[in-house]
């Protein structure tokens, strides 16, 4: 992922540090009074890595075959390929059967850019109705879905987003990610929107990019989290940074826990994917030992010490 890249010399200036609970966040979690366990997924945006090759897919594994080795290292895909594509009901179920081994698998498909950056949300009843139709072959492993929408999709198309999320069906949970400056640094845009989401069940992605801090604006207008999380890898020696960052995160999600969280999906993302493995086994192992529970770890063929 290129989005909120920095160079190094930027690097070292960032300040990563968690901003607080917006009132929103503190009034969602208060509202839910969760008495059931906290459901934790972590993942990786695509499959078809080839660097894993030889780091938890075995050697001479063949493109069609990823899949089937992404799902034994992982409980969750935020799937990128929907966002190129509308596939159809055949192509989804085909994914599905390769997913049946992990019961506890689930697909959060992108939205097509065809509705979020073509359409722009606008005369996209056809298409939503398509990608609606092959994602619902999931099935059992339909996780929540995600509507990514562009770095110039403003504020003023407010009244586009509302229309548009209004309509959408109300069975499947929604996260949206804001990207453009001026849905944080005003905040009668910011109020606006994120009380749109609380109103419509409609969950916040929070992204957390070092060159766009805005961006990591922890409202949560539902009690479920969905967060990107942009690492650095080994940029200038950093890696430590990136294991500072995510021990933060699981600071927070157990906060969160404890105030009333349903469910918190968290993906990881490198600039080098190479490292994306390594960084999720990381924070699977902190979010364990800190909440006590057992989710699924990577398996890596090689030593991690190897992979540096």
């Amino acid at each position: 992922m290129e989005f909120g890249r920095v160079t190094p010399e930027e690097l070292a200036t960032v300040d990563f540090t968690l901003p607080p609970d917006p009132e929103l966040t503190i009034a969602t979690l208060k509202a839910a009074k969760n008495n059931q366990p906290l459901q934790v997924h972590v993942g990786c945006a695509k499959w078809g890595r080839k660097e894993w090759i030889g780091q938890i897919y075995p050697p001479k594994t063949k493109d069609a075959n990823f899949l089937d080795e992404y799902v034994k290292h992982f409980d969750c895909i935020e799937l990128n390929a929907t966002f190129y594509n509308v596939y159809g009901p055949d192509t989804i179920t085909k994914w599905k059967s390769k997913a049946e081994s992990n019961p506890n698998f689930k697909f959060c498909p992108k939205f097509s850019q065809s509705i979020s950056h073509i359409r722009r949300l606008k005369n996209a009843e056809d298409i939503t109705t398509s990608y609606y139709e092959g994602i619902m072959a999931f099935g059992d492993k339909l996780g929540p879905l995600f509507l990514q929408l562009s770095d110039n999709y403003t504020p003023k198309s407010f009244p586009e987003l509302k229309a548009y999320l209004e309509q959408l069906p109300k069975d499947v949970p929604v996260f949206v990610e804001l990207r453009h400056k001026e849905w944080f640094s005003v905040a009668e845009n910011r109020e606006k929107v994120f009380a749109l989401f609380h109103e419509l069940n409609i969950g916040a992605v929070i992204t957390d990019a070092t060159g766009r801090r805005d961006v990591v604006h922890m409202n949560l207008p539902t009690p479920h989290a969905f967060i990107r999380f942009v690492g650095n890898g080994l940029v200038n020696n950093n890696f430590d940074s990136d294991k500072a960052r995510l021990n933060e995160w699981v600071i927070r999600i157990k906060q969160w826990q404890q105030q009333g969280l349903k469910s918190v999906w968290f993906f990881m993302h490198q600039h080098d994917e190479r490292y994306s493995p390594i960084l999720s086994d990381y924070v699977t192992d902190e979010l364990n030992k800190a909440l006590g529970i057992q989710l699924l770890r990577p398996k890596f063929i090689e030593t991690q010490s190897s992979l540096f």
